[in-house]
């Protein structure tokens, strides 16, 4: 069977699948969009026109406009999953082969999901959820500085702050990822006794508030300081994330790939491991805000 070579990559097949499932679960990958990322990365441009435009007379003499190009560079990172299951799996039918690593893929896109939302909102690895040297300042906690101070029962008002900062900034607004927090608290709001927001009872997730792209995810509130409480701006045309299709997988059978001072064969097991290289890139910062507690 092919997938049990060294370093053979997942059928097409099962990188499709895994990719739908993380644009559900992701909410920069629900908000935002993606584009196949090359191995090397590459450089995105973002071109400003700096002034309005000109009314000229007859003759008259025209000025210059003027055009910004700022370039940013969007870089794969490398991330990887593995996990022991017994060696039998060697030994099973194609059929139990193909049923085991349709489950692993299903818990790695999962895996993958929150982890572009982790590494991309805070700048930290998902694992040790510490600040990732890779990572380094490309993330929003870093480079968004609009900023608006979260308080309990103001939802409201803090989300109307953060959209007259982007729009201050003559930014867009399509989209807004937002931490149950900010959800619940919506929940319960009422006027004269009738809740404002009854599509978000009971944790719903309803795809967009008041004509806005919404998604409700805990990847939100969960970064260093963990204070972040809802994040909105331009996702549609300011922030771009990308994976390059080949996803390296591999099932070890010799050695302690892991680290956990357990040999495979000791342990009669055998080592799945997942390789993704996924990329990211804010164009432009101010068409964004943090809605953050102080």
């Amino acid at each position: 069977m092919a997938v049990l070579s060294k370093g053979s990559l997942f059928d097409p097949e099962l990188v499709t699948d895994l990719i739908n499932k993380v644009k559900g679960a992701s909410s920069l990958a629900v908000l935002s969009k993606q584009t196949p990322i090359p191995f090397n990365g590459q450089k995105e441009f973002t071109f400003t026109l700096d002034k309005d435009i000109d009314v000229v007379a007859e003759n008259g003499k025209k000025s210059e406009g003027g055009m910004s190009i700022e370039p940013v560079i969007i870089r794969p990172i490398k991330v990887e999953y593995g996990a022991r299951v017994s060696d039998e799996f060697l030994y099973a039918s194609e059929e139990s082969k193909i049923n085991t690593l349709k489950a692993f893929n299903e818990g790695f896109a999962k895996k993958v999901a929150r982890g572009i939302d982790l590494m991309a909102f805070h700048g930290i690895n998902p694992r040790t959820k510490q600040a990732s040297e890779v990572i380094g300042t490309n993330h929003f906690d870093n480079l968004v500085t609009q900023k608006v101070s979260y308080v309990k029962g103001k939802e409201e008002e803090n989300i109307e702050a953060a959209v007259a900062m982007i729009q201050g900034s003559n930014g867009s607004i399509t989209g807004m990822a937002m931490s149950p927090t900010v959800s619940s608290e919506l929940a319960k709001l009422k006027v004269n006794g009738v809740k404002q927001y009854p599509e978000l009872a009971w944790g719903a997730n309803p795809g967009s508030i008041n004509g806005l792209q919404v998604d409700i995810n805990t990847t939100v509130q969960e970064g260093i300081d963990n204070k972040d409480k809802a994040i909105i701006g331009d996702f549609a045309n300011m922030f771009k994330w990308g994976y390059a299709k080949e996803i390296p997988m591999q099932v070890i059978e010799y050695g302690d790939p892991d680290n956990s001072e357990k040999d495979l064969k000791g342990y009669n097991q055998v080592y799945i491991r997942a390789e993704a290289y996924i990329g990211w890139g804010i164009m432009d910062k101010d068409s964004f805000a943090i809605i953050k507690e102080d």
